[in-house]
């Protein structure tokens, strides 16, 4: 059986140009669509088709608040659309090493603060929207 494990050797993580994969612990970016009916009344059995993307991405990130780090970085973003990459290695681009971008997504919110005793400071940053797309070309 065929597996596939990234150990971050790092990932490159892009939000509005600036890399944040040092900063980065976890990236789900998710292509969806929204499912449209298209059942007749001749039909046995209801059936659909993909409608708009509705593709969405969570990036759980260290809240380091040192310059250019994270909360300077995507502070400036909340309520804007912006540009999220993925790269699972910092690798050259290939076939099994893709950009997955998230273009004109949605940024509505960003904790600012989540802390507790003897933890390092972590915070789910979500983006809503956008178009995917991805490139395999070096």
């Amino acid at each position: 059986m065929a597996t596939s494990t990234y150990l971050a050797n790092p990932a490159s993580v892009k939000v509005g140009g600036v890399e944040l994969g040092d900063q980065c612990t976890a990236a789900v970016m998710t292509v969806a669509y929204d499912t449209l009916e298209e059942t007749t009344f001749g039909s046995l059995a209801r059936t659909y088709v993909k409608g708009l993307e509705t593709n969405t991405c969570t990036l759980t990130m260290y809240n380091s608040y040192a310059t250019a780090e994270t909360y300077a970085t995507l502070l400036a973003l909340v309520g804007t659309q912006v540009t999220v990459e993925i790269k699972p290695s910092n690798a050259a681009i290939s076939a099994t090493n893709p950009v997955l971008t998230l273009t004109s997504t949605f940024m509505p919110s960003l904790p600012v603060a989540n802390m507790a005793l003897g933890e390092l400071s972590t915070i789910d940053i979500e983006f809503t929207g956008g178009t995917f797309s991805q490139d395999v070309t070096p």
